[in-house]
C-alpha cells in the first residue's frame, strides 16, 4: 500500500529513506561510519560517548556545509522550540533595552509579546491592516521605523499560519541601523539558498518542519553577540555557555539530532539546498497555479510577491464545502489539510520531504472536487 501524503504544518513529513534507516536499520543497533556495530540504539547512548560524538560531529559539519554557515557563527543544538527562543533571544541579546519587531503574522506577534517581558519591545512595522485582510503582505522596507538604540531587529521570515514569506533578508545597514538582524526561520530553514549571513546576527529554527522531529531547536549565533545575557537568563539557555560546552552543557535531544543528521545527508544526496529549492519552486507553482486557475472556487488571500513556498493557506468559495473537501482528500490519502484554527480554511505545507507527486495528487483532487461542486 502506498504511503499517504502528509501535508501537516509540523511536526511534518520526513523523507522515507530517513525513516527506513532510523527505524528498520538502526533502531536496535547503530553502526558507525566504518560499519562497526555499537550494540546500542541512538536513544540509549550517552551524549558524551564516542558513538554519539561521531553522530553529533557529522551532523554539525553537514549542516554547516549545506547552509554555508561562516566560521564566525556558532551552531547551537538546543531545546524548547521557537517559542522558547522568543524568551531566550531577549534574555541573551536585549541587555534589558530596546528591541525592534516586524509583525507579519501570528508567530512574529507572539515573539513581540514575549519580548515585552524582558525588553522595551517596539513594533517598527506591521502588516496588520484596518480591514479584515490582515497578514497578507510584507511591510515595505521604507515603512520600517527602526530605533536608533535597538539591541536587535526581529523578523519571522516565514509565517506558517498565514503563508507569508520574506523572500530576501533585509539589509538593516541600508535602512540606517547597525543593530543585528534576528530571524525566526523555523518553517523554511534549508528550503532555499537565500541565507545572506552578512546580514544576520542570529537565526533560530525549530526542527520539526524541514529538519527532523520536534524537540530540537537550532540557533546560529554570531560570535560577537555571545556574552551579553541578562543575569536572570537560565544557564542552560545562555548562548555563551551552550557554545563553550559544544551544545553539551546539559543533555541535548540526542535522537532528534541523529534524525536531523540523516535528513542533512538526504538533502546532500538530492543535490544540496539549491536543488531542493528548485523542487520547492516547482511544487509551490503547481499548487498556486491550481488555486489561481480555479475561477475563484479556491482563493489564496496572500499577495503574490510574498506567498510562502512552504505553507499555502487557501479557502473555498463556499465555506460549507470545507468538510466534504477534507473527507474527499483523506479518502485519496491526502492528510492534514485543515487550516489553522485561528484562520480556518485549508492549508497545505510543502516542506522539503513532500514529493512533487504529492502536490500533483492534491491538485488532481482539487480539480475533481471543483468540477463536482463548482
Amino acid at each position: 500500500m502506498a504511503r499517504p501524503y502528509n501535508f501537516s504544518p509540523g511536526p511534518a513529513t520526513l523523507p522515507e529513506p530517513v525513516l527506513a534507516q532510523a527505524a528498520a536499520a538502526e533502531m536496535l543497533d547503530w553502526h558507525d561510519a566504518t560499519g562497526r556495530p555499537s550494540g546500542m540504539g541512538v536513544m540509549e547512548m550517552s551524549h558524551r560517548g564516542r558513538e554519539f560524538g561521531e553522530i553529533f560531529a557529522r551532523t554539525e559539519a553537514r549542516l554547516r556545509e549545506l547552509l554555508a554557515v561562516p566560521a564566525e557563527f556558532k551552531i547551537l543544538f538546543m531545546q524548547g522550540g521557537a517559542l522558547a527562543e522568543n524568551a531566550i533571544v531577549p534574555l541573551n541579546l536585549s541587555q534589558g533595552g530596546v528591541t525592534d519587531h516586524v509583525i507579519t503574522g501570528a508567530w512574529s506577534l507572539r515573539t513581540h509579546q514575549e519580548a515585552l517581558r524582558y525588553s522595551e519591545a517596539r513594533v517598527v512595522a506591521s502588516n496588520v491592516a484596518a480591514s479584515s485582510a490582515n497578514h497578507t503582505t510584507m511591510p515595505a522596507p521604507a515603512s520600517r521605523q527602526l530605533s536608533d538604540d535597538a539591541s536587535y531587529v526581529h523578523v519571522c521570515s516565514n509565517e506558517t499560519i498565514h503563508g507569508v514569506e520574506l523572500h530576501e533578508l533585509p539589509d538593516l545597514r541600508s535602512l540606517g541601523s547597525d543593530a543585528p538582524l534576528v530571524i525566526d526561520g523555523s518553517s523554511h530553514i534549508a528550503s532555499r539558498a537565500i541565507v545572506d549571513w552578512s546580514r544576520l546576527g542570529l537565526a533560530y529554527a525549530g526542527a520539526q518542519k524541514n529538519i527532523g522531529p520536534a524537540g530540537l531547536t537550532l540557533a546560529f549565533v554570531r560570535e560577537d553577540l555571545l556574552g551579553r545575557a541578562l543575569r536572570i537568563c537560565p544557564v542552560a539557555f545562555n548562548y555563551a555557555v551552550v557554545a563553550s560546552h559544544g551544545s553539551m552543557y546539559n543533555t541535548p535531544p540526542t535522537y532528534a539530532i541523529y534524525i536531523a543528521g540523516l535528513v542533512f545527508e538526504w538533502i546532500a544526496a538530492q543535490g544540496g539546498v539549491a536543488a531542493i529549492e528548485q523542487r520547492n519552486i516547482a511544487k509551490a507553482a503547481l499548487l498556486y497555479g491550481a488555486i489561481d486557475g480555479s475561477g475563484g472556487f479556491y482563493v489564496d488571500r496572500v499577495a503574490p510577491d510574498c506567498r510562502s513556498r512552504m505553507n499555502v493557506p487557501f479557502f473555498l468559495r463556499d465555506d460549507a464545502l470545507g468538510a466534504p473537501f477534507l473527507e474527499a482528500a483523506t479518502a485519496r490519502g491526502l492528510l492534514q489539510l485543515e487550516g489553522h484554527k485561528s484562520v480556518g480554511g485549508l492549508r497545505a505545507s510543502l516542506y522539503n520531504a513532500m514529493p512533487l507527486e504529492g502536490v500533483q495528487a492534491l491538485v488532481s483532487c482539487m480539480r475533481e472536487f471543483a468540477a463536482r461542486h463548482g
